[in-house]
């Protein structure tokens, strides 16, 4: 039933994306045309691209093809599944990258602050995420530019392609993978950090404090397990917002991901590319989504 609930949303958004492409200015047909192009050949490829055709029917003949993985032509004459196979990737490996980064620093700060709940490395942990979280991705990439590529050249300020269309180098990598991870830890050290809190409350914790068990111990054994539910659904909304920040990071380092085709894809009025592009985003975020649900799932089991 979530499963099902989830694809109607989808289609709903995708049936969005198409309706405002369409309220945009101008067509596919005129922001793909050459200099000089007469009436007749506009129309001649308005005809060709099926914009002579009403929006709800070319929604339809895309949704159709959708289940078997075929997500239309571009406005330029290339199959978008062509298109997304070598930019997705790369924005999926950057995504990952931070996510993994992401979970990892809010995990490590907000367990090393609910150790001493409400001293001063709380005090400074919770103030520092709650400044992190405020900051744009595109400030962060800036800062991070300036510091660590034109001040102290220890890394690369943009992104070189090989000739697989992916980074040259892990070292271009570093800055973009920063750029996303630093708001997003943030906003979880602050999940981490409450739902340990309110964890702590729990009977079965305050038995193993009075049982005189290590704060550590405590922390690992009995607190942390009942907080994954809510760690994981913090993390698994940072997906959305980690794919959303992407498109701004890849732009500022020139990294070869989905940033860069999105913006064409604009440009060009090109509606199959842009909901091709939300198709898989969002097949991306149901799955870690779903991941959440089976996490809680499992230490609600567990627990009962």
């Amino acid at each position: 039933m979530v499963l099902l609930n989830r694809a109607v949303l989808l289609a709903v958004l995708l049936a969005l994306v198409f309706g405002t492409v369409e309220l945009l200015p101008g067509d596919a047909a005129t922001a793909t045309s050459e200099r000089g192009e007469s009436a007749a050949d506009l129309a001649e490829r308005r005809e060709l691209l099926g914009l002579d055709r009403p929006v709800l029917e070319r929604f339809w003949d895309w949704m159709t093809g959708l289940p078997t993985g075929d997500l239309g032509t571009s406005a330029r004459g290339e199959k978008v599944t062509d298109l997304l196979s070598s930019a997705f990737p790369n924005t999926l490996l950057l995504g990952g990258i931070a996510l993994l980064l992401t979970a990892l620093v809010s995990l490590a700060l907000g367990c090393w602050a609910a150790l001493r709940p409400g001293g001063r490395l709380d005090r400074a942990v919770s103030g520092t995420a709650t400044a992190v979280l405020a900051l744009p991705e595109f400030v962060v990439a800036v800062a991070l530019v300036l510091v660590l590529s034109l001040w102290t050249g220890w890394l690369p300020a943009v992104t070189l392609t090989g000739a697989d269309g992916s980074p040259a180098s892990w070292d271009m990598l570093v800055l973009p993978a920063l750029a996303l991870t630093i708001p997003q830890a943030g906003w979880n050290i602050r999940i981490v950090r409450a739902a340990l809190a309110d964890e702590a409350r729990a009977p079965h914790v305050e038995t193993a404090v009075l049982d005189g068990l290590p704060p550590h111990r405590v922390l690992t054994h009995h607190v942390l397990p009942g907080a994954l539910p809510a760690i994981a659904a913090g993390l698994a909304t940072s997906t959305g917002m980690l794919l959303g920040g992407a498109v701004v990071v890849e732009t500022i380092f020139n990294y070869p991901g989905i940033g860069s085709v999105l913006a064409s894809a604009v440009s060009d009025r090109d509606s199959p590319v842009i909901a091709g592009v939300t198709a898989l985003s969002g097949a991306v975020i149901t799955g870690v989504l779903l991941l959440a649900d089976l996490v809680r799932d499992l230490v609600t089991g567990v627990r009962r």
